[in-house]
């Protein structure tokens, strides 16, 4: 038996093959289903399942593409409402890949229609157990994603009620050599406290998962929806498109289209500059947000845009142009590209440098905004004056930073800065902004 772990970590995100005999099973696929094709083909093998967990919120899934590729049959819970061909997939369901078995797990906690997938080999041992977004190395899902979009809603208290009892009576009393492979790692927004770690075991998990800890109903509830990290604008979006079924991915990216470098953009349609901070800041187009190619290029894309938000796509080559639009695809934001563009012309907008100098010496003449996240402000804040406002929020709440001195920009090291900067210079045009960067650490000042 073969299982192979596919890990993105643009999104810190986890999928499996299990291959058994020539026939393979995939579990919470990517967008891009090519290398689950490519591992198959390297082993002789055919895919004949695939497995979702839930409706992701975080990530666009192939499932519905690999089905019709290859044929390839669905398996969720009954309790998805997947408007796609599936067969359901609950408690006491097995799927038998030749002698190896997959059984369900019916685990409602980070969604009502949440399931677990119990690895029991040829010899009737239980060996793994893919855990979804219910258990993370160090974590569990969080609950606060269905309260309005999916088959079923749940507030966030009812599915942290839930998720305790999943755990306590799904997960928890499995043997403790399990495997957990999990379908997030570190930097995932589907957890606040996860590991580095893309693997565990039940005994691991025990000892060391703050969740799964001795604690009453009361207590768990509270602490786990307490501190969770932001919801980017794509999350609700992509639940509702996982429930339906994304179209393919490859068909959909090479719909959009690229535009000459001369051609006039549509001024009331935002422009995501891709190039490096220091290209953007010496010439760009007016309004354009500089959303730099990165490692978490598709996240601070959803959430920034909203996800019914048309917008052009700037970028340094073709090769660049490629490797963006599959990024934005992970997302299900690439039918929202009007079209991409390369270095284009008519980019009269600059952003100033700012004198780093003259800041030290003086930062009360200055309006400063951290666009961090609140959780980090609250650890480290490197200001005192500072205004905190974190970049997902930045576009809806400009009329709070005060335009009588100029204003500065940071972030942790330099990436947020960049984008917030673009951001705030596109609409306050009567002082100058500028990008601090990352932040100088002799003004920290840690709270209590």
């Amino acid at each position: 038996m073969i299982i192979q772990q596919f890990y993105d970590k643009g999104l810190a995100h986890a999928s499996y093959a299990v291959i058994r005999t020539g026939k393979m099973i995939v579990i919470d696929p990517a967008r891009d289903p090519q290398p689950y094709y490519d591992f198959a083909t390297l082993h002789t093998a055919d895919v004949v399942g695939v497995i979702e967990t839930h409706p992701h919120a975080d990530f666009v899934s192939s499932h519905l593409e690999i089905h019709e590729t290859t044929g390839a049959v669905i398996y969720c819970s009954k309790l998805t409402g997947a408007a796609y061909p599936h067969e359901t997939f609950d408690d006491g369901d097995v799927i038998q890949l030749n002698d190896v078995k997959l059984k369900a797990i019916n685990t409602p906690g980070h969604s009502p229609d949440s399931i677990c997938i119990l690895l029991v080999d040829e010899d009737g041992k239980e060996q793994a157990v893919f855990t979804g977004d219910t258990l993370f190395v160090g974590d569990v899902g969080r609950p606060d994603l269905r309260e309005s979009v999916g088959n079923i809603t749940a507030k966030k208290e009812e599915l942290a009620k839930q998720m305790y009892l999943s755990t306590r009576h799904k997960i928890m009393t499995l043997p403790r050599n399990v495997i957990v492979y999990p379908a997030h790692g570190p930097g995932s927004l589907c957890g606040k406290n996860m590991s580095p770690d893309l693997q565990s075991t039940i005994g691991r998990e025990l000892l060391e998962n703050y969740a799964l800890q001795l604690m009453d109903e009361f207590t768990f509830i509270k602490t786990l929806t307490s501190d969770q990290p932001f919801v980017p604008n794509y999350f609700g979006y992509d639940v509702e498109l996982n429930k339906a079924g994304a179209p393919a991915m490859q068909q959909n990216v090479d719909k959009v289209p690229m535009m000459d470098a001369d051609i006039q953009l549509q001024d009331d349609i935002t422009v995501i500059d891709s190039r490096a901070k220091s290209i953007f800041r010496a010439g760009h187009l007016k309004g354009a947000i500089n959303l730099q190619d990165g490692e978490k290029f598709e996240t601070w894309l959803g959430s920034i845009l909203q996800a019914d938000e048309k917008f052009y796509l700037v970028a340094d080559s073709e090769e660049i142009i490629g490797k963006l639009l599959k990024k934005t695809a992970k997302i299900g934001y690439e039918s929202n590209i009007l079209a991409t563009q390369l270095s284009p012309k008519n980019t009269n907008e600059t952003l100033p440098d700012l004198d780093l100098a003259a800041f030290k010496a003086d930062t009360d003449s200055y309006t400063i905004v951290d666009v961090r996240n609140e959780s980090e402000v609250n650890g480290s804040k490197a200001f005192d004056t500072a205004i905190n406002i974190p970049l997902p929020q930045l576009r809806n709440r400009l009329n709070e930073i005060p335009t009588g001195k100029p204003i500065v920009i940071h972030c942790a090291a330099g990436y947020r800065s960049a984008a917030g900067a673009s951001i705030v210079a596109g609409v306050i045009t009567g002082v100058p902004v500028y990008d601090l960067g990352e932040i100088i650490t002799e003004f920290i000042v840690h709270s209590s």
